[in-house]
């Protein structure tokens, strides 16, 4: 029986992705739940399982091809048995169809060239030479795209070339640097934002000296307890919740002429990691404590920069939070995470001189920004919605009283 390898549902918002490797060969036994091919998104890397045992009989989708939910990438047929590994195929069309697609390598010019299959055929359709393309695929594999972009160059004429030249700079030092399909779409996507949502922010100050100071009298008891820090996020995401359930329309998408509130409180938190920004949800946050606050943000963190993350656990948030002010930001204007309506900016607490009742006083000081959709969120409550965030934070009490 032939097993089809599916793309699965993606996450929300995201349509396509990059087939990044095989890491199975065509040929190879795999057994069910086997990790046989890595996808790339905007979002996460994504693992595919083998549905069957049985051995890889094609191949649909070769590296480096973009792929949407439902594509069949490759087949299984589980009626044949696994191969002793002892025992060599008899058949040299066999041990060829057995060759990786990840590790098909050709000669060129005496020289050994990592490429895909795709391109191999393109290269020698095109009688591409190979010797100085340099492969911008994982481990400098060359891949359809990097000969389509020389394609494009050589379809030039000698005279569109030379004029080129004559205008380009000499002695110039420039890196040409392939954008992942993660940063790809996530310049798609801002650029979507722009265009289809009225973004509008507004700005406020807020006195952290009562948090600090809450932070600095419990934290020896609260690490003891509950084996992490008593951080700044718990008391952010405690005060937005509670903000959330005063103004509920910051607390909601819109589907055409539709507005859909959400009852519950699912908290999106901005992680940066070395491929881009991602927003893991942390669910149910009107229900959780300071402690599994803190707890499930640094989960999610950390999945989220070893490449640990899953599409679930990105979708779906209600409300983001994003902080730039771990970078040194001062301010800034947060874009919105569609379908989002909303988002509270945080950034560095720097001491500044503040009039309080009458009195020049230093006191650690943040500023925050709230972006908002202004096709749905009037100012004025946008601007209620953040001083009510301010007035938690500088009287955090509240939040154990419900004031």
């Amino acid at each position: 029986m032939l097993h089809e390898i599916i793309v699965p549902e993606l996450a929300e918002s995201t349509v396509e992705a990059t087939v990044a490797s095989w890491l199975k060969k065509d040929g190879e036994f795999v057994s069910k739940g086997d990790v046989i091919i890595e996808l790339d998104t905007d979002k996460v890397s994504l693992e595919i399982v083998s549905p069957s045992n049985g051995i890889i009989q094609e191949v649909n989708k070769s590296e480096g091809e973009i792929v949407k939910a439902g594509d069949i990438l490759g087949i299984i047929d589980d009626s044949k048995p696994a191969a002793p590994s002892n025992q060599k195929p008899k058949d040299e069309g066999i041990e060829k169809n057995q060759k990786s697609e990840v590790d098909t390598q050709i000669k060129n010019n005496e020289k050994t060239v990592n490429i895909t299959p795709v391109a191999k055929k393109i290269a020698d359709k095109e009688n591409i030479n190979l010797e100085n393309i340099k492969g911008t695929g994982p481990n400098g594999k060359i891949t359809k795209e990097d000969l389509l972009d020389i394609k494009k160059d050589t379809s030039k004429s000698s005279e569109e070339i030379i004029n080129l030249d004559d205008k380009l700079p000499e002695h110039k030092d420039e890196e040409i640097v392939k954008l992942s399909r993660r940063r790809i779409t996530i310049a798609k996507r801002l650029k979507e934002v722009q265009t289809e949502t009225v973004m509008t922010t507004t700005y406020n100050e807020v006195d952290l000296s009562s948090v600090i100071a809450i932070r600095k009298k419990y934290q020896d008891q609260f690490v003891k307890k509950h084996n992490t820090k008593l951080g700044f996020m718990s008391f952010f995401v405690k005060a937005s919740v509670n903000s959330l359930q005063s103004f509920p329309h910051l607390n909601a998408e819109l589907h055409q002429d539709e507005l859909i509130v959400k009852k519950y409180y699912d908290i999106g938190i901005a992680v940066a990691t070395d491929e881009g920004l991602v927003v893991p949800v942390l669910r149910d946050a009107d229900k959780l404590s300071s402690a599994e606050i803190e707890l499930g943000i640094a989960e999610l963190a950390t999945k989220s920069r070893e490449k640990k993350i899953t599409l679930q656990e990105l979708q779906g948030g209600t409300f983001s939070i994003t902080n730039g002010g771990v970078f040194g930001s001062l301010m800034s204007t947060p874009l919105l995470n569609p379908p989002q309506v909303g988002i509270l900016g945080m950034h560095k607490i720097m001491e500044k001189p503040l009039a309080v009742d009458g009195e020049i006083v230093i006191r650690p000081v943040m500023m925050l920004a709230v972006t908002y959709d202004h096709r749905i969120i009037d100012g004025s409550m946008a601007v209620q919605f953040l001083v009510r965030i301010k007035n938690l934070l500088e009287d955090p009490y509240q939040l154990l009283i419900d004031a």
